[in-house]
């Protein structure tokens, strides 16, 4: 009997532990950006591979699936840790929408950049070395006069509002978040503009080939274009497309 006692006691002391309030600071702060740098090297490491070692006759197909297809498997895993950004840009939009502490802003582009550097360079180690120099790395190098800047431009803005949009519609928005998200956001990372821009939509994803591959050519029209495009979804979401959580006005 006093056995029994013993052990229902102990019981009772195991249910009425308190449990942490909050999640652990390592959890709330350090795992997110190891996440973030994670997901940034593998996604981008593909998307330079599916570049470099593009193979005849596959045109602009297999690097257009190869990017959608490793964005989403890579948010699938990694998102339920960080939010499965793997773009400043799109962190600057969910930002904005209320959906990442701007605390973490900085920490996620630094991880999301460095993971660039480091997939990029990884690419690097495991390609023939004349298909990565006449690849320029997998850098994004599309634009061969200045004439092409405003076209390069517009569609940066407009593929990248694009998928800035269906982040902040598909995993932040409370009205319109769906578990389907990462099958979303890889739809929308795939189509690829061939010579109008190639599609970039991601400053890290231009960044890490371009410092591995020392190739900065219009380099920061790849960071502009997306940019503005984060601001025009934050503005799109805050004033019309949010519910009521998120929206400034109307409410």
């Amino acid at each position: 009997i006093a056995g029994k006692m013993c052990l229902c006691e102990a019981m009772v002391d195991v249910d009425i532990k308190p449990k942490p309030s909050q999640p652990h600071c390592y959890e709330r702060y350090v795992q997110p950006c190891v996440a973030e740098l994670l997901g940034s090297a593998l996604f981008i490491f593909i998307g330079c591979l599916s570049v470099v070692e593009d193979a005849e006759g596959t045109g602009r197909l297999q690097p257009a699936l190869a990017h959608g297809l490793a964005l989403g498997l890579t948010i699938a895993i990694l998102g339920a840790i960080s939010g499965g950004h793997f773009n400043p840009a799109v962190s600057l939009g969910v930002w904005l929408v209320g959906g990442l502490n701007i605390t973490m802003l900085i920490p996620y582009w630094l991880s999301q950049l460095c993971g660039g550097v480091i997939g990029a360079g990884l690419a690097k180690a495991v390609v023939v070395t004349e298909r990565y120099v006449n690849a320029s790395g997998g850098a994004f190098s599309s634009i061969t006069a200045d004439e092409q800047i405003p076209s390069v431009l517009v569609g940066e803005i407009v593929m990248t509002t694009f998928l800035v949009l269906a982040v902040c519609m598909g995993a932040v928005n409370e009205k319109t978040k769906t578990p389907l998200a990462p099958f979303c956001i890889a739809h929308v990372s795939s189509p690829h503009q061939g010579g109008v821009s190639g599609a970039c939509m991601n400053p890290a994803r231009a960044f890490g080939p371009a410092l591995v591959a020392n190739y900065w050519d219009y380099h920061w029209v790849y960071w502009v274009g997306p940019t503005v495009a984060a601001l025009l979804v934050g503005v799109l979401v805050r004033l019309l497309l949010g519910d009521w959580t998120i929206r400034l006005l109307l409410k």
